[in-house]
């Protein structure tokens, strides 16, 4: 072999050329951390009180991109692949609830330097917070839920459900585009703010979507995480400050569903307008605004 064949890098991915573009325009750091049975891809960043940031089912934590910039700049970031997601892989593919608590646990332990955070959830994440929190309530500052799954049986829109099936049978550029214009109540005003980062979201959305070992992450997250409703009487030893972020025109989690858990729960409930399912991505500022007001409310209840 010449000295320049041993020495030539082999070439990227695609999918990783695309991941690599999108963390080149975010605040934060990446590394690799074990935790549990799982091999976890975590964005890092800022000084604060530390902000676990758990993205939905499908999806990945440059998502969270167009609030990160934020949020650095007063808080520690933690933004983690779930299992199987993203760039994080599940050693013998084993997911289940059992794992992915110990998974959250973990991180908690070797990110947030001993300081209980406040964990932000996002339909799958939410629903997997929510479940910790059940648990854990004493590790968590706050539980920041939005748009999320587990507080009644998963039943999405019609409007929704078929195209979800139809990307996640077919993922193609078609069938990803008639989802996300699901997603998103514009999407197209969604990809001019957010510039030159929103094709290679899509990008590395798809090419996910296409990788066998996201596709049997799915398989198994869904009938064991996303559909089964959290037991009500575990939502109700929730004994932290919670509060609901919730898009008006959500169609993967109605708004019925996080206005009745508001009233049952007692769980202040912060609507975003002009928004379906993600607000962190369509509207970036109320979001924001939202966690802001929920947080400043803790700490005046805290401190009176």
């Amino acid at each position: 072999m010449s000295t320049q064949e041993s020495t030539t890098r082999p070439e990227r991915s695609a999918g990783q050329q695309m991941r690599d573009q999108l963390l080149a325009a975010m605040p934060l750091k990446e590394r690799r951390l074990q935790l549990a049975t799982v091999s976890t891809a975590v964005l890092e960043g800022g000084d604060g009180p530390p902000v676990v940031l758990l993205h939905g089912q499908g999806e990945f934590a440059a998502l969270w991109i167009r609030v990160i910039p934020d949020l650095v700049s007063t808080h520690r970031v933690i933004a983690p692949d779930l299992p199987g997601h993203g760039a994080s892989s599940v050693r013998e593919n084993r997911i289940d609830t059992e794992v992915v608590l110990n998974w959250l646990d973990e991180l908690i332990d070797q990110t947030c330097q001993g300081r209980p955070p406040v964990l932000v959830g996002h339909l799958l994440g939410g629903a997997i917070a929510a479940r910790y929190a059940v648990h854990h309530g004493d590790r968590l500052a706050h539980l920041i839920l939005v748009d999320t799954l587990g507080l009644a049986v998963f039943r999405p829109a019609p409007s929704f459900a078929a195209p979800m099936m139809g990307f996640v049978a077919h993922p193609t550029p078609k069938s990803r585009d008639r989802l996300f214009n699901r997603c998103f109540l514009d999407m197209d005003r969604v990809g001019e703010q957010t510039g030159r980062e929103w094709q290679p979201l899509l990008d590395y959305a798809l090419d996910r979507a296409r990788t066998p070992s996201v596709q049997a992450a799915l398989r198994r997250v869904i009938p064991r995480i996303v559909m089964p409703a959290i037991p009500s009487g575990d939502l109700k030893r929730i004994d932290i400050p919670t509060d609901l972020i919730h898009g008006r025109h959500a169609l993967q989690v109605r708004l019925r569903t996080a206005e009745a858990a508001s009233a049952r729960y007692g769980w202040p409930l912060h609507v975003i307008e002009d928004c379906r399912d993600d607000p962190a991505v369509e509207q970036p500022e109320d979001f924001l605004d939202a966690l802001r007001t929920a947080l400043g409310a803790a700490r005046k209840a805290e401190s009176a």
